[in-house]
């Protein structure tokens, strides 16, 4: 089935559209103002890219679009801004980072098996100005660094929906990442 990436204007969103064509995954890249929310069922699952600015409208399709993927059971990856809205949407608030990171390498620890990543240490590429402070009942940690305590997060009891706080599409782990949810 098709992949939905709904592109929020992330500069990394054409390096994640290069990574699904070498994974010879089929997907459809739209914009939020250019999404029909009517059509979405069609869709085999969901990735929200980061993005480059606050917007209120692009906030507001996100979260619809999370709320149809989790209603109707459909895989959802959350990348950057995509982990922070989902964590918004479902009750959960961001802050600004107490340390900005803009264009690192950074370590993370998985301390939860997943099917997206095993436990171990991983490397990731890290930018972003904001990041999860407090979950909502409905996620759950799964990895975490010392500048960020919530670097993935998952839906509780579900294996199908997750935020990563980091641009997998930028490194070696993380693209791993990408591949095992295609898969999902």
């Amino acid at each position: 089935m098709t992949l939905l990436v709904v592109d929020n204007g992330s500069s990394y969103t054409d390096e994640l559209v290069v990574l699904l064509d070498d994974l010879d995954v089929t997907y459809r890249r739209i914009k939020p103002f250019d999404l029909d929310l009517d059509t979405l069922p069609e869709y085999g699952g969901i990735v929200l890219s980061g993005r480059k600015r606050n917007d209120k409208l692009v906030n507001k399709v996100n979260s619809k679009v999370i709320k149809h993927a989790i209603e109707n059971h459909i895989r959802l990856l959350g990348i950057c801004y995509g982990a922070e809205i989902l964590a918004l949407t479902l009750g959960g608030a961001i802050k600004r980072s107490n340390a900005p990171q803009k264009n690192v390498r950074n370590i993370i620890n998985i301390h939860k098996d997943v099917p997206i990543v095993d436990k171990g240490d991983v490397s990731v590429y890290e930018s972003h100005s904001y990041e999860i402070s407090r979950l909502p009942d409905a996620l759950e940690a799964v990895a975490g660094s010392t500048t960020c305590t919530y670097e993935i997060v998952k839906y509780v009891g579900r294996d199908n929906v997750y935020g990563v706080q980091f641009h997998p599409e930028m490194s070696r782990d993380g693209r791993d990442m990408i591949e095992r949810f295609c898969k999902l």
